[in-house]
């Protein structure tokens, strides 16, 4: 029985060990698979992987050259000018061409018959070569591969939209951000910053509209709500404008005006104030009247000149009023004025004066410029009504 149990713990001892290495060898090769693709490691598997190829491809040429044409060889080298850099991309040039030589000693002279090495074949593999070449050195000399500038466009996208996020408000206040990018593009010029300052009782929201659409104002658009987001609550009210103008001026790019609107609202009373920086007017439901009312405060686009002034306009929000702040692509087009944008945006919002607004920020870009050209946003401010209608 002794020599039985030592036999068992030995085959335990060994399966255990073996089962160990085995889990050490995957979660090796897991770190190292994610690591490639996250652009910080080795591209050793890459290569390896296409360096395998090259005789491969070379192999089942020479066995049928007319269904495995000796141009094959340029699905490596353009495999590997994507994923390889320089140095191991100029190897996989050397094994290509190697394979190259071999097929033309083994399958003969071109003129001899088809489906051989041709001149143009090689002109073919060497233009795919030097093409792939540039793009991995571009690559490198920028700091970042192909499988990690995905990555990035996809954390700069959701970086401006948690920049965007509105902040929770108390009880008996809705608000909700709408924005379409134009062409159905992942990045905007326009963009949402906004805060609870004034320990809570302020809501302040900027609405800001950069030069440019798409993905020409998104690195724009980017960089000012981080700067916006940061003068947010930081400065009076009354100084963030003049502040942003500043930041836009020292930027001192060629195309760097920006329209912008600051709400600041009172969550207890409902008062608030509206700077603009040669932005659309804000709009204002009264429930009493049932009426839409321009908020159109006065001040330069920023960007432009030096110690530019911004003069508020105010207003308060009573039980069941809306206040709508937009960009001008949602109400200015080529074939149609800014007044007439206005009066359509507010003849759809009529709609949902009855049944409330919640989820009509979309529904109101989609009715009113669906198939505009432009980025569109809009926001919506609602003073909830009481139980008693008031």
């Amino acid at each position: 029985m002794a020599a039985g149990r030592q036999r068992r713990a030995k085959a335990e001892t060994f399966t255990a060990r073996w089962k160990m290495q085995w889990h050490r060898a995957r979660v090796g090769l897991r770190r190292s698979a994610v690591d490639y693709f996250r652009g910080d490691g080795s591209d050793w598997i890459a290569f390896a992987g296409l360096l395998l190829m090259v005789p491969v491809l070379a192999t089942m040429t020479l066995l049928d050259s007319v269904w495995c044409s000796p141009a094959t060889l340029v699905l490596p080298i353009v495999a590997g000018g994507l994923l390889l850099r320089p140095a191991s991309l100029l190897g996989l040039y050397a094994a290509a061409a190697t394979a190259l030589i071999v097929e033309s000693v083994r399958l003969g002279p071109y003129t001899e018959g088809p489906s051989r090495v041709t001149p143009g074949v090689v002109l073919v593999v060497a233009a795919c070569g030097f093409f792939g070449l540039l793009t991995a050195q571009f690559r490198s000399r920028v700091g970042v591969p192909w499988r990690r500038g995905g990555t990035m466009l996809f954390d700069l996208r959701e970086r401006i939209r948690v920049q965007s996020k509105l902040p929770k408000l108390p009880q008996g206040w809705h608000h909700e951000m709408a924005l379409r990018p134009a062409g159905g593009q992942s990045f905007s010029g326009d963009f949402v910053v906004a805060a609870r300052t004034n320990g809570g009782r302020t809501l302040e929201a900027v609405l800001t509209d950069v030069s440019g659409k798409g993905m020409d104002a998104g690195s724009r658009a980017l960089l000012l709500s981080g700067a916006f987001g940061g003068l947010l609550g930081s400065l009076p009210p009354h100084a963030f404008l003049p502040a942003a103008n500043g930041y836009l001026l020292r930027q001192d790019w060629d195309e760097g005006f920006a329209t912008s609107i600051h709400l600041v609202l009172d969550l207890d009373s409902g008062d608030y104030e509206l700077y603009s920086a040669g932005h659309p007017p804000g709009l204002q439901l009264s429930a009493g009247s049932g009426r839409w009312e321009e908020k159109a405060a006065e001040g330069p686009l920023l960007g432009v000149y030096d110690g530019a002034q911004f003069d508020p306009v105010k207003g308060s929000l009573r039980p069941g009023d809306v206040l709508m702040l937009f960009t001008d692509g949602l109400v200015e087009t080529s074939d149609r004025d800014i007044v007439e944008g206005i009066d359509r945006l507010t003849g759809e919002a009529d709609r949902y004066v009855a049944g409330g607004f919640q989820g009509a920020a979309w529904h109101l870009i989609e009715a009113v410029a669906k198939d505009v050209n432009d980025d569109r946003a809009l926001l919506l401010i609602c003073r909830q009504p009481t139980a008693n209608g008031r």
